[in-house]
């Protein structure tokens, strides 16, 4: 056999084994959240975050099999890595935004519809969590207060 056939089986068994993957893990983990009652909205971006790693694991064998050296994928992660970095360096509060959004996503100390008090010296605050998302907490409370100072 030459290696092009190889190379066309090897890609075929990855991506046959990537369909699988794919299949398996959005059962699996949607019901065992299921039952551990976590919200759909919830689910949804683990089944999303887990098909992402998925998806770069086997983008990586594809890019071996088809000739790509260890090297240069090595230079283009570090590479990806890095303008990551600096980004976030840059952006040092979205940096914590989404830190503190993951740390509240996967520890959950509050769901959907739990009531929040904010202890903040001058602007203290009480609502239902209407929406919890990467960078934001929304909350819906009883009376707006007016922050506006003529």
């Amino acid at each position: 056999m030459n290696v092009l056939k190889i190379q066309i089986l090897e890609t075929l068994v990855i991506l046959f084994l990537y369909a699988i993957a794919f299949y398996l893990t959005k059962n699996i983990i949607d019901n065992t959240l299921k039952k551990a009652q976590l919200h759909r909205a919830r689910r949804k971006m683990i089944i999303k975050i887990t098909h992402l790693f998925i998806s770069i694991a086997v983008v990586t064998l594809l890019s071996g099999i088809w000739g790509l050296e260890q090297k240069e994928i090595a230079v283009f992660a570090s590479t990806i890595l890095t303008v990551l970095g600096i980004a976030f360096f840059a952006q040092w509060s979205l940096l914590s935004n989404i830190t503190s959004s993951l740390l509240l996503f996967f520890t959950h100390p509050i769901r959907l519809g739990d009531t929040v008090k904010i202890l903040d010296k001058d602007y203290p605050m009480e609502g239902e969590v209407n929406e919890l998302n990467y960078f934001f907490v929304h909350l819906k409370t009883k009376k707006w207060p007016d922050y506006n100072r003529s």
